[in-house]
């Protein structure tokens, strides 16, 4: 079975099911799959063809999801892409990409021709196209992530890469027809994978969050007990502002029976609170950049509560294998290895993460951090490259160099920043300059004005004076 079959295979087995529900409408099996050949008859008028691009600029609703399932259906590759992000972001994407057609509400200055989820649901009474064949090394759909060259690069993944997680997952997680899984993450984090496609493969339903309500804690836990899901995935942060602000451990679990986090460490004594207030939910701690998707998976158990260590990453997942190298860099092969990344060479052999790690006594994997820039912010892969490229944008700067405080759920962005000469750019001015080029979570947290930035013996910024300077500055009250 390969990825764009799941949700016929459903509709004929239950065609009556709920499948997707958004705030306003639920779609059954039935529906969602009339309404992905509706989908793929309107991109084929419009000129999309086999292995065309198509980027998904919209807010999350069923519509989204039925186009989603339409460019499959002819051989196409969607590429999803947040509405958080600015235009001149996403015209970064779509020059980067080349598509066929954008699919947006919104204006956006470019020569591709666009289109509306909605336009592109109605139905037209015309025959779909003929199915093309997918084979399981096509691409199938492409996630960008931060690029530390300040320009978003794409990972472009397969449907083998696709269908080994989808498979997995879905019999790790034990998801049946009767589930009820929320997607909480945008469409262009790789967490959404599962929430969409463990549901049509199980012939589960879905319920997406909407955007304007996944930072709102208290509003979070209303939607998982009123939409009465029973299997979360989600970052830690999200799980930890429920704790906090949303009540969630009073309240909950509700009919929650699966909890699944990945995207950041998870700390370990709010870890432990959930696992001891919910004993009858299966947890789940899952690892892998976006270029493998999951490769490694823990489950979090009663014995964990005893533990004065951070949790495990696991053991490898998905057909994977993982080891270390010489280093401790984790290095990932096996069916869901990417294909490479768009514009570039095809990705060949092992996938080294750039994340460290080791085994403990037990064979299970440890995360050890990172040995580059790339870090992890409110769970998102953030580099702090495309950040300093947008803030020198900026005609008061000279020079910016981001710096991670803290970890975890509580890393935060820290801009030191050298202006140009006779300038003294704003906290609030730059926030509002890098909203224009970056998505939300992209965003300093704070600034601090400097005369010069230290170098390496290298020529290269040396952050580890600057990461000592900066300790000594909060200590002082000079950072914003």
């Amino acid at each position: 079975m390969n990825l764009r079959e799941l949700v016929r295979t459903a509709a004929q087995r239950r065609p009556h099911a709920p499948a997707v529900a958004d705030l306003s409408v639920t779609l059954t099996y039935a529906e969602l799959d009339a309404g992905a050949d509706a989908a793929a008859t309107a991109l084929h008028a419009l000129g999309v063809r086999a292995g065309d691009r198509v980027v998904l600029w919209a807010e999350k609703s069923a519509d989204l999801v039925v186009v989603m399932q339409g460019v499959l259906r002819i051989g196409a590759v969607y590429v999803p892409v947040a509405p958080a992000n600015p235009p001149e972001r996403v015209r970064r994407i779509v020059d980067d990409c080349g598509p066929a057609l954008v699919v947006t509400e919104r204006d956006l200055v470019t020569d591709v021709p666009t289109a509306t989820p909605a336009k592109l649901c109605e139905r037209s009474g015309t025959a779909p196209p003929p199915a093309v064949p997918i084979a399981p090394d096509d691409p199938v759909y492409i996630l960008y992530t931060s690029g530390s060259s300040g320009t978003p690069k794409g990972v472009v993944l397969s449907d083998r890469n696709a269908m080994a997680f989808v498979d997995w997952a879905t019999a790790t997680a034990g998801v049946g027809e009767d589930d009820r899984l929320a997607n909480h993450a945008s469409f262009n984090f790789d967490l959404s994978v599962f929430d969409l496609y463990a549901a049509f493969r199980a012939g589960a339903s879905v319920h997406l969050v909407p955007e304007t309500l996944a930072q709102v804690a208290p509003l979070l836990v209303d939607f998982i007990i009123e939409s009465r899901i029973t299997v979360w995935y989600s970052v830690p942060s999200a799980l930890m502002q429920m704790i906090d602000t949303g009540e969630l451990l009073e309240r909950g679990p509700a009919e929650l029976r699966v909890c699944v986090f990945a995207g950041e460490p998870f700390p370990l004594a709010a870890v432990q609170r959930l696992r001891a207030q919910w004993p009858s939910v299966a947890m789940f701690n899952w690892y892998g950049p976006t270029e493998t998707n999951v490769c490694t998976s823990y489950q979090v158990t009663k014995a964990d509560l005893d533990r004065t260590d951070p949790l495990p990453i696991g053991r490898s997942s998905c057909g994977d294998t993982v080891t270390l190298a010489e280093d401790g860099e984790i290095v990932v092969s096996g069916p869901t290895v990417m294909l490479g990344y768009r514009g570039r060479a095809p990705h060949r052999g092992p996938y080294h993460t750039g994340d460290l790690g080791r085994f403990d006594a037990d064979g299970e994997l440890h995360y050890s951090g990172r040995r580059d820039d790339l870090v992890k912010v409110r769970g998102h892969r953030v580099e702090p490259g495309e950040i300093e490229a947008a803030l020198s944008l900026h005609d008061d700067i000279d020079r910016a160099v981001v710096l991670v405080i803290g970890t975890g759920a509580d890393a935060r962005l820290h801009a030191v920043v050298r202006p140009r000469d006779g300038c003294r750019p704003d906290f609030a001015a730059l926030r509002r300059h890098s909203a224009a080029l970056l998505p939300r979570y992209m965003l300093i947290d704070s600034l601090q004005l400097v005369q010069d930035i230290p170098l390496n013996a290298n020529g290269k910024v040396d952050r580890v004076s600057l990461a000592s300077d900066l300790l000594s500055a909060s200590t002082t009250g000079e950072t914003t």
